[in-house]
């Protein structure tokens, strides 16, 4: 069960993390909300306070590409609500368009975000989950870490890094005490790629977070490796 643990929400301003924070929360989860906009944290940290499950947050404001911004999120975050338990990565960037004209400074942000923060983040929670000899780190990834498609060069490529990253990792830390999962989603309906999120046949931000749940409260005797999600409608023609 979450309630009453402390858990790392990278991207946790909007989109997915925003959706994973809320419903962590709302169990009973001590959050700690790390993205860049401090304002929206503090907001949001605010909101998230339910006295009758115990849920609470804290805004942690940093950048997933700076390493130390990570270390001092999880310090902040365990002087607050005591040691680390899970980690769910959602910080994530997209820059799309052919190959020919991806920029240097396209490919870095986008590699830089979407698979170095991952790995930044994920060595910021470990001291402390190897230590105890237990702890989950849910990535979320993309179903383009496995499915390529035209213009998706930079983010194909740092969702099919990320998911090696999990799966190898998850190799390293099992005998450790510490799971590691990925989700999949197909495209989910949030501004991430547009400036509107109202295409109903896409996945809700709440059906991502309903998955994170389902595996931080999983039997820790199992692994959920890598779970795909899609959209029950596929997108209308034109």
């Amino acid at each position: 069960m979450v309630r009453g643990k402390a858990v790392l929400v990278t991207g946790a301003s909007r989109g997915i993390g925003e959706a994973v924070a809320r419903a962590l929360a709302w169990r009973g989860a001590k959050v700690g909300l790390f993205a860049r906009g401090r304002e929206a944290l503090e907001d949001l940290a605010r909101e998230l306070v339910y006295p009758e499950s115990g849920g609470a947050a804290i805004p942690l404001p940093g950048d997933v590409t700076r390493p130390d911004d990570l270390v001092a999120a999880v310090e902040r975050l365990e002087a607050a609500f005591g040691p680390v338990w899970a980690l769910v990565n959602s910080a994530g960037v997209g820059v799309f368009g052919p190959v020919w004209e991806l920029s240097e400074d396209d490919w870095a942000r986008v590699r830089a975000t979407n698979l170095d923060g991952a790995f930044y983040a994920m060595r910021a929670v470990l001291p402390t989950m190897l230590r105890e000899q237990r702890g989950t780190i849910v990535h979320i990834g993309s179903l383009a870490g496995r499915y390529a498609f035209a213009g998706g060069a930079a983010y194909n490529a740092s969702k099919f890094g990320l998911l090696g990253l999990a799966e190898a990792s998850l190799h390293d830390l099992r005998p450790r005490g510490v799971r590691v999962s990925t989700i999949l989603p197909g495209s989910v309906n949030t501004t991430f790629s547009s400036a509107r999120a109202d295409a109903d046949w896409k996945i809700q931000p709440t059906d991502v977070a309903e998955t994170v749940l389902y595996v931080l409260e999983s039997d820790t005797g199992v692994i959920p490796s890598v779970i795909e999600l899609r959209p029950r409608r596929s997108k209308p023609a034109g």
